[in-house]
């Protein structure tokens, strides 16, 4: 009687040839690019079969969300770096794009929100004011140089 030839797992893991830890090397590439085509490619799966186990595994949602919120909270702070210290430019000499970066930033508003709110045992409200409340400040600063600017003239 011949065995039947049936993966040893089924589901998300029911393909052969793939590293088992392939989970680690998705997050950690989602955290850099915030891109799921290329960090899947990068750790050596389909699209699809990242999105089966984010469905079917809590762990790895919550892994998914967490890395994109660590990479949102990095974009945010280098276009707050750049433009606290006037740093327009990019390493080639190009402008900075800080279209794309802001346009980034508002592809996952909730789940950045949600993410931060699991870890600071904050509500999304409570995380909205803080940010209306820097964005403010921003503005009061850029107002106060630029008065100070036009006095200087």
């Amino acid at each position: 009687m011949k065995a039947s030839r049936q993966p040893a797992t089924v589901g998300c893991d029911a393909h052969e040839g793939v590293h088992p830890r392939w989970r680690r090397r998705f997050v950690a590439d989602l955290e850099q690019s915030a891109c799921v085509v290329r960090s899947a490619e990068r750790a050596g799966i389909s699209t699809a079969r990242a999105y089966c186990a984010r469905r079917n595994e809590p762990e790895f949602a919550q892994a998914w969300l967490a890395a994109l919120s660590r990479g949102c909270e990095d974009v945010e702070m280098e276009v707050l770096r750049r433009l606290r210290d006037g740093d327009l430019l990019a390493q080639d000499g190009v402008k900075y794009d800080f279209t794309s970066a802001i346009r980034l930033l508002g592809l996952h508003p909730e789940g950045k929100m949600q993410a931060q709110a699991d870890r600071r045992n904050v509500t999304a409200a409570g995380i909205r004011a803080s940010i209306d409340r820097k964005i403010a400040d921003i503005r009061q600063r850029i107002n106060e140089q630029d008065s100070q600017a036009g006095h200087a003239q």
